[in-house]
């Protein structure tokens, strides 16, 4: 199990509950942004499991102007600099395919680290030639929800693409996963690793709480409530995945 995770305590959570590996965000309610070297460097000192970071100026699409693509070129070095021991991206064109160009430039950068190509592939005009073609650039796994909003109602295409890959590319589900629908999804998928955040929220330390004001958006979370990865959801749903014979 991968654990998309946004906090230094999430991460210690993560590794506890027996994740194999950690993917590093910032902005999980946005589908999760490039984190800060400063989250990086101090979730390093605290786990030993590999922590692979996200490389995503903003939300919203994946198609990036050339400045963006400037501050990316740049939190590369930054974050390898930091200790980061993979990372996760993709980029599409103006008609939904793969931007192979820009993608091949990235793997530059980020060598001799591992990559994923991220959801980025749902949103894509054809699935499954973009996934040949993020097996060709040199992808090692690819995170799909099967072109849709969760992986259990993208099942049927995530079988597919775990056929098309064979043994090219790891093939890892993730969105909505949860400890009732993971032997379904893995079952039906064939696929070997599975992605999900397992969090649970747990009540602010605040004790006095001012009410009628927030710091973010109107359908923002709970002022006073954070959303932490639980060690016992992971251990949960690493215990399932492990009982599950595929």
């Amino acid at each position: 199990m991968e654990v998309c995770v946004d906090s230094v305590i999430s991460a210690i959570n993560a590794e506890s509950g027996g994740a194999i590996r950690v993917e590093l965000c910032a902005n999980l309610s946005e589908g999760g942004t490039t984190p800060t070297t400063g989250m990086l460097k101090t979730i390093k000192k605290y786990v030993k499991i590999p922590v692979f970071v996200m490389l995503r100026p903003r939300g919203g699409d994946f198609l990036y102007s050339k400045e963006e693509i400037e501050v990316m070129k740049m939190e590369v070095v930054d974050l390898k600099l930091s200790g980061a021991d993979g990372f996760v991206f993709g980029f599409l064109q103006e008609d939904g395919k793969i931007d192979k160009q820009l993608c091949s430039k990235f793997l530059e950068l980020v060598k001799p680290l591992p990559a994923t190509f991220h959801r980025a592939i749902d949103m894509t005009s054809d699935i499954l030639q973009a996934l040949d073609d993020v097996v060709d650039l040199g992808f090692q796994r690819v995170l799909t929800s099967g072109g849709s909003s969760t992986a259990l109602e993208g099942l049927p295409m995530i079988q597919q693409m775990v056929e098309r890959a064979g043994q090219r590319i790891c093939i890892m589900p993730g969105g909505g996963i949860s400890s009732g629908n993971l032997e379904r999804i893995l079952n039906g998928s064939g696929a070997r690793e599975f992605h999900g955040s397992a969090r649970a929220a747990i009540p602010s330390r605040m004790e006095y709480r001012k009410e009628g004001i927030s710091m973010g958006i109107s359908l923002c979370p709970p002022e006073f409530s954070v959303k932490v990865t639980d060690k016992v959801k992971v251990q949960k749903l690493v215990q399932q995945g492990h009982s599950i014979k595929r």
